[in-house]
């Protein structure tokens, strides 16, 4: 199988997980662990750091990290201290365009007296030791020669979850951390990592057999559609079968089931925001706690046809994959939990096709089951505003939805302050955290933008079938 990476940090993460599946399969991980780290920085020369013995070092905390980390951290987003030291500090700086005007507005508007000028070139100088980052001054420049340089993992943070430590390592907040992995996938120097709980997986797969002691199922998000390049997503259902998963399931039936749910919802309670999204929930319930009421009751895609699952089959093991951190953390809630066993994401899955060397275009194709065109389209931004409107149609029901898509966490602040007010032209948010929705979460194996149009293409190989036919069909 042919593998594109974005960066040189998934391809680094990548060697690390398929390193870990691969002692995990053949049951020699043990005694292959304290090699792991040469086998990928052979050296002699460093390509990354100031030596291989500190690569080294980076790729043995990956390590801990894709077994599951640090116990005694609840976060499913860790950071590798060792690797974070060579961003820049960051905040305010003079640039060259300042003039040296005499007008000094940016010395106006500083309470702090953090700014002074050069003597000789009548530049700006703002002291680090004063300055506390309000950008006053930036706002008062009128050639814009003060900018805000920050480290990508804060800049990235929307929610002000990351500070820096004494050591001027990242920090996160828990508090504040609504786990969507944006730093994640920002940090340039992949200094900050989600858990993986591949080798659990791993274990059980071997254990069932195939099937014949227990059933496996692997809910696949329906972003896979525009993962795998130049293979077919029948291949991919293949493949994963060949990793020993038994079933291999449609999250978008779930997302089915919860367009046609939250579609009553909404007509009953009036205004509704969604709760396909694990990280905008946590948002709304961190950031606009008097709006935590009107989120959708309805579990997310994933949890609905897990529990659906779980009801008809007790002793199965489920695993979702997917490209959100989020759901990591999601199924770890105490009202919720033992619904769905791990989560994995295509990050991992691709490791662990590599580590059986299972190369999914030489394989036939698998069908995936029937779910409906608009359960496929949730992957990405609009789809399930287009799916709750569809619902509603096929319920027959007279209340006029006025729904309102937003992806992005800058835009979803802007429109849940609108949402407070009882002049909102809207009724119904569709939120999600990432940028594009689904297929744009931090762990896909590319962002690009013909993947929207691969997930429309596989939303229209459904056909015309209902919402009603899909869950009708597959409960059935």
């Amino acid at each position: 199988m042919k593998i594109e990476f974005d960066t040189r940090v998934q391809e680094l993460k990548f060697e690390v997980l398929k390193a870990i599946a691969k002692g995990c399969f053949e049951d020699n991980l043990l005694e292959r662990y304290w090699k792991i780290p040469e086998d990928i920085v052979s050296g002699p020369k460093p390509t990354m750091r100031c030596c291989i013995y500190k690569e080294r070092a980076i790729v043995q905390e990956r390590m801990k990290l894709a077994l599951g980390g640090n116990k005694e951290i609840d976060n499913v987003i860790e950071v590798i201290k060792v690797a974070c030291d060579e961003c820049p500090l960051g905040g305010y700086e003079v640039t060259n365009r300042c003039r040296g005007c005499i007008a000094r507005r940016c010395l106006n508007v500083c309470h702090k007296n953090a700014i002074h000028f050069d003597e000789k070139t009548h530049s700006a100088i703002i002291d680090k030791d004063l300055c506390v980052n309000c950008g006053m001054c930036a706002k008062a420049c009128q050639y814009n020669a003060i900018q805000n340089f920050l480290r990508p993992c804060v800049e990235a943070c929307k929610l002000k979850a990351i500070s820096m430590d004494e050591d001027q390592a990242a920090v996160i907040d828990d508090e504040k951390c609504i786990q969507c992995g944006a730093c994640v996938y920002q940090c340039p120097f992949g200094a900050i990592m989600d858990k993986s709980w591949m080798k659990p997986v791993i274990e059980d797969l071997k254990k069932s057999e195939n099937g014949k002691n227990y059933p496996v199922y692997a809910i696949v998000a329906p972003a896979i559609a525009s993962q795998f390049k130049d293979v077919k997503l029948g291949q991919v259902v293949t493949a994963l079968h060949k990793l020993g998963f038994s079933h291999v399931v449609e999250a978008a039936l779930g997302a089915d089931m919860v367009a046609y749910d939250e579609a009553r919802e909404l007509a009953e309670k009036g205004f509704l925001t969604s709760s396909c999204c694990p990280a905008f929930v946590s948002f709304v319930q961190k950031q606009f706690p008097t709006l935590k009421d009107n989120i959708s009751h309805n579990l997310s895609p994933m949890m609905t046809i897990a529990k659906w699952i779980r009801q008809h089959n007790p002793e199965a093991k489920i695993v979702f994959v997917g490209p959100c951190i989020a759901k990591k953390k999601e199924i770890q809630k105490e009202e919720i939990k033992h619904i769905v066993n791990f989560t994995l994401t295509f990050e991992e899955i691709q490791a662990m096709l590599a580590a059986r060397e299972i190369e999914p275009e030489s394989l036939e194709e698998t069908p995936l089951d029937d779910a409906s065109y608009y359960g496929r389209i949730f992957a990405r931004a609009g789809g399930l505003t287009e799916a709750v409107k569809e619902a509603l149609k096929e319920q027959g029901s007279s209340f006029e939805a006025k729904p309102i898509s937003v992806d992005g966490m800058e835009n979803l602040r802007m429109v849940m302050a609108k949402a407070k007010s009882p002049a909102r032209e809207f009724n119904f948010i569709e939120g999600m955290a990432c940028n594009g929705g689904c297929i744009g979460g931090p762990c896909s194996l590319a962002h690009e933008f013909k993947d929207k149009m691969e997930v429309e293409k596989y939303g229209k190989s459904a056909g015309e079938r209902t919402i009603q036919e899909a869950i009708k069909d597959y409960q059935e």
